[in-house]
Parts: C-alpha cells; structure tokens; sequence
C-alpha cells in the first residue's frame, strides 16, 4: 500500500518539475518564434508547379451502363375442373380419363373430390369447389 502512494507521489513531483521547466519562457524566446514565423519563405518555383501532376481527382460518370431485363412469366393458362363422373374429369370443358393429356399435363388420378395431373416434375393437384352442388351421385332405384 504505501508503495503504491510513494509511485504516486513520485510521479506527480516529476510532472510537476517536467512541466515548469519547459512552461519557462522568456520575452525574447517568444519574440524569436514570432520572427522566424514572419520570415519570407522560399517556395516552390513556377517551373516545377507546372510539371507536376494535378492533385484533384476528378471521377468520370461511367457511361458503361449494363441494362438488365427482368424476365416477366407468362402467366399460366388455369386448369378448372367442373366435375367428376364415373372416374371422368370434367376440366376446361372438355372431360379427360386418367392418362389424357390438357395443356401439357398428364392426368394420373382421379378421385371423389380432385384430380392430380402432372407435367415432367411439376405436380398439380385440382379440386372442386366445395360451396357449389358439382357432386353428381347416381342412384340405383
């Protein structure tokens, strides 16, 4: 602990006299910087400011100008299925079995309520409106 102080104490003794020392200007110390300040100074010569290279960038617009067109997707045709009959889908006004072709799809399955029909790896699953009477049931009397 009392190291501690004693470091202290020698540190701000040193600071103290460092300090006063330099702080000790006199008249003609001052008067001899403001001299030396207002002294002519040679500069550079006229020759030598002409055959340097100008300092100032100055940024050209780039007139490089790449456009790019978005692609915009065709919008695709809507398949609508109408209604099922005996394992026949009634889609786009035209009815279609399991294995016919409509606008690049292949129809796979046909089922009580939809119809999945595919083209390569896309998938299409199509319903019928529940809120509409499309379900046509054949009874036997």
């Amino acid at each position: 602990m009392g190291d501690k102080s004693l470091m202290k104490k020698t540190l701000l003794i040193v600071l103290s006299l460092t300090f006063s020392l330099y702080a000790d200007l006199s008249v003609e110390q001052i008067q001899q910087m403001v001299s030396k300040i207002h002294e002519k100074r040679e500069g550079v010569k006229l020759e030598t400011l002409e055959t340097t290279k100008e300092p100032f960038v100055r940024l050209q617009e780039d007139n490089n100008i790449t456009t790019f067109v978005i692609p915009v997707k065709a919008e695709e045709a809507k398949l609508l299925l109408h209604a099922i009959v005996n394992g026949k889908a009634y889609i786009n006004d035209a009815w279609k079995s399991v294995d016919d072709t409509i606008m690049g799809y292949t129809l796979k399955y046909v089922g009580k309520r939809g119809v999945v029909l595919r083209n390569g790896n896309h998938i299409k699953k199509l319903f019928l409106h529940e809120k509409r009477d499309n379900f046509i049931t054949l009874e036997e009397r």
